[in-house]
Order: structure tokens, then sequence, then C-alpha cells
């Protein structure tokens, strides 16, 4: 019995190693014949990669959704370090910049040296922060001293260039040091060229075998349906810089990327840059290509709608184009003639100028124009065009509207009276001298000039006839300390709030004077008093200061963002509410008549010859500084209608002289926004059909009112 208990033990023993050896052999055969080749692929992996897939930017568009900067289908050429081995780099380089050139097509290029018209290197000028950086030790290591040519000797011999024409060889460097900046590797593939056409792309597609590591890439460029429109709003994207790099790589940016460098772009670069994605490459040890897997797929960025009405805008952009012409050409005209007695002085100078139009409900902005102004497609794709734009004296890439600073004149007067009304200095009865001089200081050899001679006037005919005597008192009694307390509270002298970069302007007083080293004195508190002195104020700050006025002496913050939303446009992100900043502390009564005498302003008043009969109630103020030696600004501000006001207008023309012109872009804005003109084909200035005009009403309404 026990010799069978062990006959049976050793034959299960002997079955189960039987079995067992059956299952190695056959996992042995599994692993080395039949998958044995997959085995081996995945044993020569060597490495991995994550590469970054770029995400579609957000588009800018106006408040009713028409695109300002939005994106269109392009093609990029992009090198892939996975299929590019090093000693064909040169060779490709050369190519592609040769069929690019025959095209017509550019290329990506900021090495700092050129090639002279004596066929030797040279430093571009205006180039010194990349030049520094070139000759840095994360590049070339190099004295700072090293000359263009020294250079060139280094990254020739870095990048084993030989065998080509001096130009040939500048322009493969500079490539070549371009993918170095950029860290071209297997995850950080090289964008040669952003925007390419079609038929370039097919042509590359043709000779692929020619050009290992080269790919065309579905992308989105960036792309303006009218680059005049808002220039200075919407801003420009460009280059990230070393700086910006430094700054910014910790967010996820790549030194190859491209951001916001100014207005919209630039202040919503978060919402509007997207969320990158991600892909997985794999090579093999002998560095190709194994798979691919996408793990994050990017994320587009969110769209920016404004509050500017395009129609409106393109109506002030070319009322005031027009208009500051036109006072230059009268000016020129009045000189030869010796207007006066005097050959200069009468709007000869006249080359700039700025406007702002609030909607009052919510002070957002329904249009804002800078003249001279400049066209952003040309500024980012002509080198010539950017260059003339710096060259060019009268600076069109300020933003006139938001930073510009003008000396106001008497449509401070409003203010004025508000504040003596309320602080006590005047009242509604009070009667001043309303004649061409003002002789306070006379004892002191100062004796101020003014406009009419009205006798003993109340403040209301004050501000509809603009006499400086009787504001001259008005601030003498005043005190310049509570007179730019209300400055302040009207939104004068302050920053309003606005998304985009914008001035504080200057507001005279004492404390302004000590900063530079002056004194002030009563004489300085009488000139400010009527918007001269050192008071200097933006067509944003005084657009918002008549709003203000419209509003019964709330101030809202100042806003050019509607909302944001996803790339779409159908997922509100964000919406800009209004915002109550400050209000004036005036009582109703006196702001109520202050708002009637601006009212007689248009009716018979300042500004009466051409707003008497216009057919919408408005209220307005008038403004003339004198700017010695140069002719006169000439400020307008109104708002309408009177009695339920919905939009409030500011113009400033530099050295405009004749109120007839600022007036008249006041005048264009308001027919715009009430009366459906717009802008024909041709950039005139045209009133609809009465047909049109009804829907054009209509459509504004929506959005304007």
């Amino acid at each position: 019995m026990g010799k069978l208990k062990e006959s049976s033990r050793a034959i299960f023993c002997g079955a189960l190693f039987l079995a067992v050896m059956a299952v190695y052999t056959f996992r042995l055969v599994d692993w080395q014949l039949i998958k044995g080749a997959s085995f081996l692929e995945t044993a020569n992996r060597s490495s991995s990669s994550t590469v970054v897939m770029d995400a579609a930017r957000g588009e800018i568009v106006d408040v009713n959704g028409v695109g300002l900067a939005v994106n269109k289908t392009g093609y990029a050429i992009v090198f892939d370090r996975a299929y590019m081995p090093a000693d064909t780099q040169n060779k490709t380089i050369y190519q592609l910049i040769h069929l690019l050139s025959k095209r017509g097509e550019k290329w990506t290029d900021i090495l700092p040296i050129r090639l002279n018209a004596k066929g030797k290197y040279e430093f571009i000028e205006g180039e010194e922060k990349e030049i520094a950086t070139m000759k840095s030790k994360d590049f070339l290591n190099m004295n700072p001293y090293a000359t263009a040519d020294e250079c060139m000797a280094e990254m020739i011999k870095k990048y084993e260039v030989s065998g080509y024409s001096a130009q040939d060889t500048r322009n493969i460097v500079s490539v070549r040091y371009n993918m170095t900046k950029c860290g071209f590797s297997l995850s950080a593939p090289y964008t040669f060229a952003p925007d390419v056409s079609r038929d370039t792309v097919g042509i590359i597609s043709e000779n692929s075998a020619m050009l290992p590591g080269v790919t065309a890439k579905v992308t989105t460029v960036r792309q303006y349906p009218d680059g005049t429109i808002a220039p200075h709003i919407i801003g420009t994207i460009g280059a990230i810089s070393q700086e910006e790099y430094d700054k910014l790589k910790s967010k996820g940016y790549a030194f190859n990327d491209r951001l916001g460098k100014s207005g919209i772009e630039q202040a919503y670069e978060d919402m509007l840059r997207g969320k990158s994605g991600e892909k997985l490459v794999e090579t093999t040890g002998s560095g190709s290509l194994a798979s691919e897997t996408v793990k994050t797929a990017p994320v587009s960025g969110n769209s920016v709608f404004l509050t500017i009405d395009s129609r409106i805008q393109k109506v002030l952009n070319a009322s005031l184009a027009k208009n500051v012409e036109a006072a230059r050409a009268n000016g020129l005209r009045l000189c030869a003639q010796r207007y006066k007695g005097s050959s200069k002085g009468h709007g000869e100078d006249c080359v700039a100028g700025g406007a702002v139009v609030l909607r009052v409900k919510d002070f957002s902005v329904l249009a804002a124009s800078t003249y001279p102004s400049y066209d952003l497609t040309e500024y980012l794709n002509d080198t010539n065009y950017y260059t003339s734009l710096i060259q060019n004296k009268a600076k069109p890439l300020i933003n006139r509207a938001f930073n510009g600073v003008f000396t106001p004149g008497s449509v401070v007067k409003p203010y004025v009276a508000m504040a003596a009304l309320q602080e006590g200095a005047i009242t509604t009865s009070t009667r001043l001298e309303g004649n061409s001089v003002y002789r306070r200081f006379a004892d002191t050899g100062l004796i101020l000039k003014s406009i009419g001679n009205y006798g003993m006037i109340t403040v209301d005919y004050a501000i509809e006839k603009s006499s400086n005597s009787f504001f001259y008192e008005t601030g003498y009694r005043l005190g310049i300390t509570n007179m730019n307390m209300y400055a302040k509270h009207f939104g004068l002298g302050v920053k309003t709030g606005i998304e985009l970069s914008e001035n504080a302007g200057i507001l005279a007083g004492r404390e302004e004077r000590a900063a530079s080293g002056g004194s002030w004195w009563d004489a300085d508190t009488v000139e400010a008093a009527v918007g001269q002195s050192d008071n200097q104020f933006t067509p944003l700050q005084l657009a918002t200061y008549t709003a203000t006025i419209a509003n019964n002496g709330t101030r809202l913050r100042s806003h050019i963002v509607s909302k944001v939303t996803d790339y779409t446009r159908k997922n509100v992100i964000s919406q800009t509410q209004p915002q109550e900043v400050d209000n004036v502390g005036v009582s109703q009564t006196y702001i109520s008549y202050v708002q009637r005498a601006m009212r007689k302003v248009a009716t018979s008043g300042t500004a009466s010859s051409m707003f008497k009969n216009y057919g919408i109630p408005i209220a307005a103020k008038t403004g003339t500084a004198v700017q010695t030696p140069h002719s006169d600004n000439v400020v307008f501000v109104a708002y309408a209608p009177f009695d339920n006001p919905e939009i409030a207008v500011a113009v400033v023309l530099e050295h405009g002289a004749t109120s007839l012109y600022s007036n008249s872009v006041a005048k264009d804005v308001l027919d715009a926004y009430f009366y459906g003109k717009t802008v024909d084909e041709k950039g005139n200035i045209v009133m609809p059909s009465a047909s049109s005009a009804a829907s054009g009403a209509s459509s504004g309404s929506t959005s304007s009112h």
C-alpha cells in the first residue's frame, strides 16, 4: 500500500514538472519566435518625448460680433527633429530659403547681422538687445566687444556651414541660430515659416524626399478684416523676447511662441492664448520614430467681445481724419492771407487729435479714435511700413484717445461751476463781471484777457457764452484745493479704470507744481479754472467727465470689454457689469442747473451755430486752449439726448484753432448714432437713404443705446 502511494506521488510530481516545463517552453517560443520582433522593437526604444500641440488664439470682435482680429486657416513650415538628421539641416534650410524667396514669401529671420553693400558682415542698427543675447554665455559666449565678423565666424564653425555664398551663409546661420534659441529638439519642433501659401505647401510635399524633417502644419494665422478700424485698441502680437520668456516659461511658453504686445492682445493674453495640448513621441535607439500618441488635445483660446460698434467707430475715424486735415488746410490758407495780421497760429500745425464716445448707462466705450493712425495688417507684414511709422514725427503709434494728454480749455467750466456752487463760493444768483479783461492782479501788471463784454452775469450765462472773466473770479473764490478735489471726483487727473493702458493726465495745482520744483500762485489758480495752467487730460477722461455730468454725478468705471466667451462664442465666461467708482458730491439742484446751462451752449451759446436746430437735443461745452507758440487746441464735449442721455462725446484737435472742426467730429458721431450715418466703400461719410436709415437706427438701438 505504501509503495503504491509513493508511486502515485512520483507520477503526479513528474506530470506536474512536465506541465510546468511545457508552459515555460510555450512562453519561450512565444516570446522569441512569435512576438520576438515586437519585443525587440520595444527593447530598442531608448526615449520618449512630450511635444506641445499649439492651440488656436481666441478672436477679438466688436459688440455685435463683427470680427476685428480673427483667425484664418493657414500653413506653417515646421522642422521635425525626429526626421531631420543633423547633417542634412544646412542643405534643407538653403533649399527652403530659395524656394520661399522665389515665391515672395517670408521665413523667420531674427539674426541681428546683415551683409552690407561691400560684402562685409555688420550689426543691424536698433538690434542691440538681440546682439547682446547672441553674444551671451547662453549662445556664443563671446566678448561684448566682438565684431559682426567674429560672431559670424564662430557661428559658421558651430553650425558647420561651408560651400555657400556669403548671403546664403548668413541666412543659413540665421535659421540655425534661431533653432538653437528655440531649443529645437524631439520635443520642440521649429517653425521655419509661420504663414505660407497652399501652393508652397504643395511644392514642399512633392519634394519631401529631398527635404527630410520638413512638414507643413495646418495652423491659424491672425487676420484683420479691416486693419485700420481700431489698431491701438486691438493691439499687436509678436515674437516672445528673452525677458518675456524668462518670466513666462513657467506658464508653458516656448521661445518660438508669439504673444500679445499691446492693446487687447496684451491685456487679455491669458484669455486669448488658449491651452496647448501634448502628444507623446517615442523613438527608437537609432532615432527613428516609433509611435505618436495624443495625451491632451489643445483647447482654443477665448473670444473677447469689445463694447465698440464698428460702424460708429469707422465714422469717428473718418471724421477725425477729415477734420484734422481740414483744420490744417484752413490754417495754411489763413496764414497765407495773414489773417488778423498774423502768419501763424491759425491751425496750420494741426496734425493730431483724439476722440472718445461713451454709453452713459454703463460708461462702455462705443468708439475711440486716434489720428494719425495706422493699419495693423501693414504693420505686421511690411517692415518698411513699420519703419515709416517709427520715423513719423506725428507719432501715429500713440493711442491719443487713451494716452494722449491735451490742455482742455473751457470744457472744464461746468465742473468748476458745480464745485463753486456746492462749496458756496458763488450762488445761482451771484453776478460777476463778464467783460473782456480781468483786473484782480492789475497791481502786479497782470491783466488777463477774455472774450465778450457781457457786464454782470450769472454762472449759467457764463457757461453759455464761455466767459473767462467770470470763471477767473469763480476759481479765485473756490481755491485750487477744492477745485481739484471735485476734478478727481469727475474723473479728471485720475485713471478711469479702462482695461488698457491709459494716462492719468495732469491736474494743475500745488502738488504737481512742487514736483517740478516750481511755486503755485493765485494767478495759476484762476488760469486752472478755465482749463489752462498745467492741466492736461485725455479724451477718455473728458468723455468720462461728460458722462458723469449726464449721469447726474455718478461716475462709473469706463470699460471697453463687453464680455469674454469660449472660442465658439456660445458660452459666456465673464460679463462686464457697470461699476460705480465715485460720486461727485454735488447737490442734484446744482447739477441740473449746470446741465441746463450746457443745453443753452447748444441752443444759443458757443455751439449754437451747428447745433441750435439739431434734431436731437444735446448739452455741450466748447473749449479753446492757448498753446503758445502753437495754434490753440480746440475741444468739444457733449451728451445726448439732453432729457434722457444715452451717449457722451469728447473731441480734441491738437492745435486745431477753430472750433468748427472739433464740433463737426461730434456731429458726425451723433448722426451715426441717432440717424445711421456710415462710411461707404470709398471712405466717404454718408447719410443712408430714408429706408436704410430706419433699419440702421434700429440695429444701432440694440447695441448702442
